[in-house]
């Protein structure tokens, strides 16, 4: 059955990190004719390595969301917008939080401007996270949990979901918002620790390097591999149930930080951790035991993450023990 993107013309913005690049390639599968926008800033995830086995069948624009007339001119014609550009580095945005605004709200508003102007019918999916809720109130949280985030990203990341649903309500451009818990897989920025803690991990298990569990390690978590999150995000973007809605992703298992390490380790057959306190600043923000209910999205659209996450966990040490060096600094 011919998939629903054939020949359609779909952007991608920050299509050279990594969730972006894995949708991009979902998409070029579907014989999708697709367009990359990243601005590669730094330390943002951008890496044209994730791209290198479809770069020949992708068109990729290096810039930024906030030069009107070049995103203007990229979504131009888009039937369909994936819209993952942004930074996720809770701690670089209360380091600097007027560059999170710029990065994580002022980019997204410039392109729902670009649209309302020039591309009303396309279809928006933005990827969100879990941190909107931040420290939660019950587990597992659902979309009706209080939001409440923790630091500037999340503040930022709330924002920019609002400013989807306003223009999806009343100028029309249809949208829907993925609330994404932990995504881990191929194509994961490595070259910090500020993005995540399982990249993090998973970097310092191929360099042998010993694990730091900040806190006690019963901190629980739940995962979803990234082509989970893909498969989510192009049946959001098919599906006109999804307009205008908010979905909670979520992973299939609950799992303490002590055990998904020890997880870690076995599947890659090494590893070391110890358990240290948090440093003063993650301390302030960390939001404690989180897990996602993504029984909205199933029951609506029939979304579930399909990966183990030891499944999940093989694929990835299998990609990075064969091309680390390409996501080191």
């Amino acid at each position: 059955m011919e998939s629903p993107f054939s020949g359609k013309r779909v952007l991608v913005t920050g299509g050279l990190g990594f969730i972006g690049s894995n949708v991009a390639r979902a998409l070029v599968d579907r014989g999708a004719h697709v367009t990359i926008l990243d601005s590669m800033i730094t330390g943002c995830g951008g890496n044209p390595f994730n791209i290198q086995d479809i770069r020949d069948k992708v068109e990729v624009i290096q810039a930024d969301l906030r030069q009107s007339e070049v995103t203007g001119h990229a979504v131009g014609g888009k039937e369909y917008i994936f819209n993952l550009a942004g930074q996720i580095s809770h701690i670089d945005s209360m380091n600097d939080p007027q560059t999170d605004m710029e990065l994580n709200v002022r980019s997204h508003l410039s392109l729902l401007e670009a649209c309302r102007l020039r591309n009303r019918s396309a279809k928006i999916v933005y990827a969100s996270t879990r941190q909107v809720y931040g420290r939660l109130q019950y587990l597992p949280a659902d979309e009706l949990h209080p939001l409440n985030p923790t630091d500037i990203n999340g503040v930022d990341k709330l924002a920019a979901e609002r400013y989807h649903g306003i223009y999806d309500k009343v100028h029309g451009i249809r949208s829907c918002s993925l609330r994404l818990t932990n995504t881990y897989g191929p194509g994961q920025l490595m070259k910090h620790n500020r993005q995540g803690f399982i990249g993090w991990f998973i970097r310092q298990i191929v360099l042998g390097e010993e694990i730091s569990i900040y806190g006690d390690g019963t901190q629980v978590r739940d995962f979803d591999y990234v082509d989970d999150v893909v498969d989510a995000m192009l049946l959001v973007a098919e599906r006109p149930e999804a307009n205008g809605e908010v979905f909670n992703l979520g992973g299939s298992q609950a799992i303490r930080l002590l055990d998904l390490v020890d997880l870690m380790m076995r599947v890659a057959g090494k590893g070391s951790y110890r358990v240290v306190p948090f440093p003063e600043g993650s301390k302030k923000i960390d939001i404690g035991n989180a897990t996602s209910d993504y029984s909205k999205i199933a029951k609506t659209l029939g979304w579930k993450p399909k990966t183990s996450l030891e499944v999940g966990l093989e694929r990835t040490f299998a990609y990075y023990s064969k091309v680390i060096d390409q996501y080191l600094p």
